[in-house]
This record gives C-alpha cells, structure tokens and sequence, in this order.
C-alpha cells in the first residue's frame, strides 16, 4: 500500500478546506444561507457530508472561517505595533495594516470580491450576526487583555483597556453596516468610511458639540 507522504496529505487537506470555504461562500451569498444545505456544499465539491463535518462543525463554522482568519491576521498585527504607539493608535494602525497584507491571505482561498459579498451576508442574516456579535465580543476582551499588557495594566482592575477597545469596536460595528448598506463591496469603500470614522472618536468625545453662538 503506498502511503502519502505527510506535507502531501496536509496540502491536500488543506485544499479541499479551502474549497468547501469558497464553495459555500458562493452558495450563500448567491441563493441566501437559510436556502443552502450541507449536503450542496459537500456535492459540490464532490465529497461526503461526514468529509464537510471533518473539517467544520456546522454551517455556521463554514460562512465564518474567512472572518476566523481576518481576526487571526488582525490580532498578529496589534502584536507588532511599536510599544511607543498608545492604545487606540496601536488599535488602528493594525486595522489599517492588517488590510494592506489580508489580501493575499483570503485570496489563497476565496477571491477578495466573495469574502466582500460574504461580510455583507453575515451582516444580512440573523443568524450568522449573532454568532458573529458573540464572536466580536469574545474578540474585544481579547484585545483588551493584549492591550492591557502592552500597558503593563491589569484589565481586573484598571478599565481603560476595556474602554479604548469598546469605542474603537463600536466605531468599526458601525462602519461595517454601514459599508454593508452602501452597495460598494470593495475594501477601498470599507478602508475610507472606517479611516472618516475613527477619525471622529475625538471630537466626539468633545466636551461640548456647540459653536460658541450656541447653535
């Protein structure tokens, strides 16, 4: 019996994840995710159902492992930001740098145009935003506990690093819908409209909105 050797298995592995990724992907963003089963994604890449089930737990799993990957890439960033960088400028940069080498990343599985169409999805289907908001909030006390430690804080005690991490995930909630709603699927649409965006935290947060006339 011949036996693969394992760099060879792993790839081929790989490969048939990353077409179940892109087939399904394709299937919920074209018929809706309610209308899509299992069983198409498995036939259409010409595998079992209990193949699907080795490599995603439910459907869920699969319309969310791209974003699985984005979080991952944007995590990894925030780690190399410079320590000089303060918390929200760490937050930002790596939102910002994250987006200028994710490209690549998401292409070697899905072209960049479906991963687009398939934020805009999630954002459209009940079901997949509240395991997408359970995810974000399981993401921001992540960012949180890094940040904390970048600042040598203790998040325990000291909510600053719980602050700064809910206004910057709240303005990129917003500015994901919003882009969501524009019609413009690209990543210069989203990149422009979360860059107008956080540069409104500040005033903002402005003591007061008034003109000194009182209008």
């Amino acid at each position: 019996m011949t036996v693969e050797p394992t760099g060879l298995r792993a790839r081929k592995k790989q490969r048939t994840r990353d077409a179940l990724v892109r087939v399904a992907l394709e299937l919920f963003t074209t018929q809706g995710y309610e209308r899509t089963t299992v069983d198409e994604i498995a036939d259409a890449v010409e595998v079992s159902q209990r193949t699907f089930f080795r490599y995603f737990a439910s459907k869920e799993e699969v319309a969310l492992a791209v974003q699985e990957i984005m979080e991952s890439h944007y995590v990894a960033a925030l780690r190399r930001r410079p320590t000089q960088e303060g918390p929200f400028d760490a937050l930002r940069n790596a939102v910002f740098a994250s987006w200028d080498s994710i490209g690549e990343a998401v292409e070697e599985i899905v072209p960049v145009d479906l991963h687009m169409r398939s934020f805009q999805m999630i954002e459209s289907t009940p079901a997949l935003l509240a395991a997408h908001m359970r995810r974000s909030t399981e993401m921001e006390e992540a960012l949180a506990r890094l940040i904390a430690d970048r600042e040598g804080l203790d998040v325990d005690t000291d909510p600053r690093p719980r602050v700064v991490v809910a206004a910057f995930s709240g303005v990129m909630r917003v500015t994901g819908r919003l882009w969501g709603q524009s019609g413009d699927p690209t990543l210069e649409a989203i990149r422009s409209l979360t860059e107008t965006y956080l540069d409104q935290i500040g005033p903002a947060l402005a003591q007061s909105w008034r003109t000194p006339d009182g209008s």
